[in-house]
């Protein structure tokens, strides 16, 4: 991971689960997903008011999105997250540590939105990856 710094200075508080700044090295190319959401490929999508599920099944779509752009979840260094309610925050911490690397947590921003394009879904996530230059 050499392309990829991940730090978080002294002269910043110290971050839960996350890391203040990420610079990525000359030559990466860099990958940006669109938000995604809780509804699989056939269109089901999580149950309703289920944090877990839902945050789970993001992730899962967040992967395949990385997968399809030729990036790993060891390439993300940016995640954006939109959510309707910020009391599930553990749940959605729990569920993001079954996905990232804890040792070296990427960049993030938690936004709360009045509501998603949907009334059903809770949370939205969006992705930048750095993958590593071909040798």
């Amino acid at each position: 991971m050499s392309h990829i710094e991940l730090s978080s200075p002294d002269t910043l508080p110290a971050p839960f689960g996350y890391s203040h700044v990420a610079s990525v090295a000359p030559g990466s190319r860099l990958v940006w997903t669109a938000g995604q959401i809780p509804v699989a490929a056939d269109g089901t999508p999580a149950p309703a008011g289920d944090w877990a599920a839902q945050t789970r099944l993001t992730f899962q779509n967040l992967g395949h999105a990385l997968e399809a752009a030729g990036a790993t979840w060891d390439d993300v260094i940016k995640l954006t997250y939109y959510v309707v309610d910020t009391s599930e925050l553990e749940v959605i911490r729990a569920v993001r540590d079954e996905f990232v690397n804890t040792q070296r947590p990427p960049a993030s921003t938690l936004v709360k939105v009045a509501g998603l394009f949907r009334p059903d879904i809770l949370i939205e996530i969006e992705a930048i990856a750095a993958v590593a230059p071909s040798s």
